[in-house]
């Protein structure tokens, strides 16, 4: 049987627990026993609760000096929060959802951008490993390749917005394609056939829902949904407003308009109100903007609760954290349609 070596004994004037000895006490090698401190991969469940419990019985404390920001009982007091942009308004409601929860459980928030780049999202997910955070809330670009290592290293994960497919992991977003289809037959009951739907790119989870959606809606119409005008790669107001001019200067321009993303919506309405269209063009947005009830007319939305979202899925994680093992949870979190003028805009006379 490994003896335990004697704990730190300041008063005494001892020297502080090494992490030799907690190799020896937990009957590993040093090496290992710095991969678990460290939150390294490729270390086993059993050994780590070994060298957990080893640095608990010796009362070790990491240097914090060297970088190691874990406690003895194996907490950073930490999260991780991956959001699209946090510059974007939906994100950051997000992440001010996220930090006033955490701030209950006296844990900081680390934030981080993927900007729907898969090898960014990789690298932040990485980069908050290795400052050894508790647990992570992800937006992900598409279907994640860490997830074996967030299980073989306990970090508990909630993914907000958008959700891996045919996974069983927690999770909370909205109903973005009955939300769409919503949008779009409401534009549809105002007498409007030649709606565009401008989205982001369709590799995008939300963006792909939410064209499901505006044609669900068209079809249960009986708009032909072959003849609908979508135009994808829109991830910003700029290529937003061109893409919408293009249409608009076109032979046989929409008489509406489904914008499926907030920067979208500001583009088109920039295109709308260059060419003094904004009263004749009936305008949807899909997540409320600034000021959006100011302008006139005021913009039409359906509007996501991210505040909400944020607090579910802290909510979620925190509960991970103090030990709920139960079955993942899919928490939907409903949306508005927000009438102030510019969808109800009605169609022109045939």
């Amino acid at each position: 049987m490994t003896t335990a070596p004697r704990r730190d004994d300041p008063a005494s004037g001892r020297s502080r627990t090494t992490m030799k000895q907690v190799a020896s006490l937990a009957g590993v090698g040093v090496k290992t026993v710095s991969r678990v401190v460290n939150n390294e991969p490729n270390v086993s469940a059993t050994t780590t609760e070994r060298v957990w419990n080893a640095v608990r019985a010796l009362n070790y404390h990491v240097d914090l000096a060297a970088g190691n920001l874990r406690r003895a009982d194996g907490r950073s007091r930490t999260i991780g929060l991956l959001v699209g942009s946090v510059d974007n308004p939906f994100a950051a409601a997000i992440h001010r959802a996220v930090e006033d929860a955490a701030l209950h459980h006296s844990v900081a928030v680390f934030a981080s951008s993927l900007d729907d780049d898969a090898t960014r999202e990789e690298g932040a997910v990485s980069a908050f490993m290795r400052r050894r955070v508790d647990g992570l809330i992800l937006t992900t670009t598409q279907q994640p390749t860490y997830l074996t290592t967030l299980r073989d290293r306990d970090i508990p994960a909630v993914f907000v917005d958008r959700v891996p497919p045919g996974l069983d992991l927690d999770a909370v977003s909205s109903d973005n394609q009955a939300a769409a289809a919503r949008a779009t037959a409401h534009l549809i009951n105002h007498g409007h056939q030649r709606i565009a739907l401008l989205t982001d790119r369709l590799s995008i989870q939300t963006a792909e829902e939410r064209r499901r959606g505006f044609l669900e809606a068209l079809g249960e119409a009986g708009i032909p949904t072959r003849l609908a005008t979508i135009v994808t790669e829109l991830h910003d107001e700029e290529t937003s407003r061109a893409a919408l001019g293009r249409l608009l200067d076109s032979e046989t321009p929409p008489t509406a308009v489904f914008s499926s993303q907030n920067l979208v919506t500001i583009g088109a309405l920039r295109a709308l109100r260059e060419r003094g269209l904004q009263n004749e063009i009936a305008l949807v947005g899909f997540d409320d903007i600034p000021l959006a009830d100011l302008l006139v007319p005021g913009v039409t939305v359906i509007a996501q609760d991210p505040q909400q979202i944020g607090q579910r899925a802290a909510e979620l994680l925190f509960d991970r954290l103090g030990g709920d093992r139960g079955p993942a949870q899919r928490v939907t979190v409903p949306t508005r349609l927000i009438e102030r003028g510019s969808g109800e805009i009605l169609a022109p006379a045939s």
